[in-house]
């Protein structure tokens, strides 16, 4: 097991190294300036998000489908990750963060478009769309289009299921006292409940914690913010110049590059909003919308909640609290998210607990129905049931044993799913490009196809 855990720890190294940073970054730059930065429409986006297009093909609302996307990105990627980027790469690795957010909205946006060209509907109404459906449909290769749904059937038992269980119960055992397996029991058979029901079942589920989840962790920084309110500019400052200078941080970052600030920074931003994985996309399919265009917008406020909002204010949280708390150990990232979160007296320590309880929950949602998907599309509907129950095990399993290893993996598949996915969104970019000019920027948002 040791040899297998070292193979794969290796292999995702080189995986997540240079060379997958700047093929998505580039992607992102070079998909912002194709479609001629889309980003500029973010209210319009935002605007759509809650209205319903009553009339139009797909499964859940729009907004149903933005929520369980975000459902499966919010995750502990936003609190703990970002922290350890903080830690590894100093406080500029924030502005590196944030600038991947801004970009990666048109990745998204494109995503989401060719999600909606290329869906199909089933016989019994059901909508299936991805990366898949634009491979085959779009670019007559169905060979790649398995191996991405492989890859992602593959990485939901991973960074979906099983090590997302391992949090919540090492959590909960850490700070209540619970024994793993308990806390596997009820995370199963609550996350049952839920994925049993499909799609539509999960957005309801999602359109409802989401917002709350998001709402209450948001109100969490902000206070933390005020309390740290002689704090807060500097902290900025210091992100910005850190970015480019990272000595300008002092202290324990001295030995920090700006290579090291933006490799992590800019990692940590790939990796939490899942701009250019492909995941996003397959929810993003069953939305009842007018044209792909409309989705996309909807689609690309997902990177905008994720990381430009709620990854970059955790990372102020962090940065503000460790000019006005010195003593704090920043060398660890989880320990520096605790110790700024119990800084709010009383219902800090509770209120993270909580954070990271409610966005790993949610991640097994939204990643359940990802994998379901995956699995339609290589074998067909006849297996869904099998591949839910299979999931729910999963989640116990997860919960009682150690996920090295798992966690590993799971970095590979997510590095392997995007790697098709690229191809399409680059190959069918003259398709998304055509797409935006008629509907976007030839002022047809509300036309019915």
């Amino acid at each position: 097991m040791d040899s297998i855990n070292d193979f794969f720890s290796l292999l995702s190294g080189l995986l997540w190294d240079w060379p997958m940073i700047i093929l998505l970054l580039g992607t992102h730059v070079f998909l912002t300036f194709r479609l001629r930065i889309p980003q500029r429409k973010l209210f319009t986006g935002i605007r759509l998000s809650v209205k319903k297009d009553k009339g139009a093909a797909g499964e859940v609302s729009q907004f149903g489908a933005l929520a369980t996307a975000l459902a499966a990105t919010i995750g502990t990627g936003n609190i703990v990750g970002v922290a350890t980027a903080v830690a590894l790469g100093g406080p500029g690795a924030v502005l590196w963060c944030w600038l991947t957010g801004i970009f990666g909205m048109a990745t998204k946006y494109a995503e989401g478009l060719l999600a909606v060209k290329y869906r199909v509907r089933d016989a019994s109404g059901r909508t299936y769309g991805g990366p898949m459906y634009a491979l085959e449909r779009g670019l007559n290769m169905r060979w790649l289009a398995l191996l991405f749904a492989v890859f992602t059937a593959l990485a939901s038992f991973g960074i979906g299921c099983t090590v997302q269980a391992n949090s919540i119960a090492l959590l909960t055992s850490q700070t209540f006292g619970i024994p793993a397996w308990v806390t596997g029991l009820i995370v199963s058979m609550l996350v049952a409940l839920v994925i049993m029901g499909g799609v539509r079942s999960i957005a309801r589920v999602c359109t409802v914690l989401v917002p709350f989840m998001a709402v209450l962790y948001v109100v969490g920084c902000i206070v933390i913010l005020f309390m740290n309110g002689a704090y807060v500019w500097p902290a900025l400052q210091l992100i910005v110049t850190s970015a480019f200078n990272p000595s300008a941080a002092g202290g324990g970052f001295v030995g920090a590059t700006v290579m090291m600030a933006a490799r992590y920074g800019i990692a940590r931003g790939l990796f939490s909003n899942e701009s250019g994985m492909g995941s996003a996309p397959i929810v993003a399919a069953a939305a009842q919308t007018r044209n792909p265009v409309r989705q996309a917008l909807v689609s690309s406020t997902g990177t905008f909640w994720d990381t430009v909002v709620i990854c970059a204010l955790t990372g102020l949280v962090l940065v503000s609290s460790i000019l006005a708390y010195p003593d704090i150990s920043y060398t660890d990232g989880a320990a520096l998210t605790r110790v700024a979160f119990s800084k709010i007296p009383y219902v800090g320590a509770p209120l993270l607990t909580f954070g990271i309880l409610t966005f790993a929950f949610s991640t097994i949602l939204g990643w359940s129905y990802y994998g379901e998907s995956a699995v339609n599309y290589i074998e067909g509907k006849r297996i869904n049931r099998f591949y839910r129950i299979l999931y729910i095990a999963a989640l116990f399993f997860g919960s009682i044993v150690s996920l090295d290893v798992i966690w590993n993996i799971a970095d590979c598949m997510n590095a392997f799913m995007a790697i098709p996915n690229l191809i399409a969104l680059l190959l069918l970019s003259g398709v998304a490009a055509r797409e935006t000019s008629t509907y976007l920027w030839g002022n047809r948002l509300d036309e019915l196809v």
